[in-house]
């Protein structure tokens, strides 16, 4: 009996003891992404997860939802932006899920090109529903978990969103609204603890403009105006890693960036800012408040003073 009693006391002590010295690691961070089936949200979600976090996954089509499901850390959910009722399915499983939510990734997006004479105006409202009302849906959903959280809004942009070639105007438009977007939200989250940054990728591999030629016709108008199907092929791009490696930046680093760009190569970076160069001079020129270069200057080394040093 005495036997049996040391056995349980030494049983009882060393469970103690490794509750102590080695206490339940805290559950993983879990983060929604949209538009998770190829392209940069099928990176994002096999870095998150990779790195140990929790990721929903979310596509629409059921061969899709099952090669993400078989994912490890990840849980497929079916869910299309423009779909109201799809968004509350998946709002019930996550908060179901008990995990709660620490992050929000709007990456669900299509393209579409062609001019405006060109463009059919049910193309434009589809692009504008997916890029620009979809993430709005997405965060009307989810604030208040992120809130809870105090956790991370990422909104998927693109140097679009900063350019705008004359063949793209519906695209370029609601990834500019997305510049918008993240602006004001950012204002508004901010005291509550949340945080917005936007990453605005330049040209890397991916099936969007597969899928817009899919669906605007290769024949059609708008395709022959803007060079497709040439420029369907996006191939030969360098595959969206880098993207996914600032969107976990995005979501994780204490002090995360208001903008990410990223871009292949050093041209795509000189264009783009050389575009807001060229919007500054447009903005300053010929109206009554207009800057001379030295106070120009001067404002561009205040700008520059607050901004977050950057370590490499």
């Amino acid at each position: 009996m005495r036997s049996l009693l040391r056995v349980c006391l030494t049983l009882l002590a060393t469970l103690a003891f490794a509750s102590v010295c080695f206490p339940e690691s805290p559950p993983a961070k879990a983060v929604l992404v949209t538009g998770a089936s190829s392209g940069i949200g099928r990176k994002i979600t096999e870095r998150l997860a990779a790195d140990g976090y929790f990721v929903y996954a979310t596509a629409r089509k059921p061969d899709d939802l099952k090669a993400l499901g078989a994912m490890k850390n990840v849980q497929a959910v079916p869910l299309d932006v423009t779909h109201p009722e799809d968004i509350t399915a998946a709002y019930e499983t996550i908060s179901k899920a008990g995990r709660g939510l620490y992050g929000l990734v709007n990456n669900a997006g299509i393209a579409t090109a062609g001019t405006i004479a060109d463009m059919k105006l049910e193309e434009y409202q589809l692009v504008m529903d997916v890029n620009a009302a979809g993430p709005v849906r997405m965060i009307k959903a989810f604030e208040p978990l992120l809130i809870e959280q105090k956790g991370r809004i990422v909104n998927i942009g693109s140097i679009s969103g900063i350019l705008a070639r004359q063949n793209l105007p519906a695209y370029a438009m609601s990834k500019h609204a997305i510049e918008a977007l993240t602006d004001s939200l950012a204002d508004q989250l901010s005291a509550l603890g949340v945080q917005v940054s936007v990453v605005e990728p330049g040209n890397y591999n991916s099936a969007i403009s597969k899928n817009a030629l899919a669906r605007i016709g290769a024949e059609s108008a708008a395709a022959r105006s803007a060079g497709y199907p040439v420029k369907a092929d996006r191939s030969n791009y360098k595959e969206p890693d880098e993207v996914a490696a600032a969107v976990e930046q995005a979501l994780f680093e204490p002090q995360p960036k208001r903008r990410y760009m990223v871009v292949p190569n050093q041209q795509e970076a000189e264009i783009t800012i050389r575009k807001q160069i060229e919007q500054l001079v447009q903005l300053n020129e010929g109206q009554p408040y207009t800057y001379d270069r030295t106070a120009l200057v001067k404002m561009l080394d205040e700008a520059l003073a607050k901004a977050r040093p950057q370590t490499h």
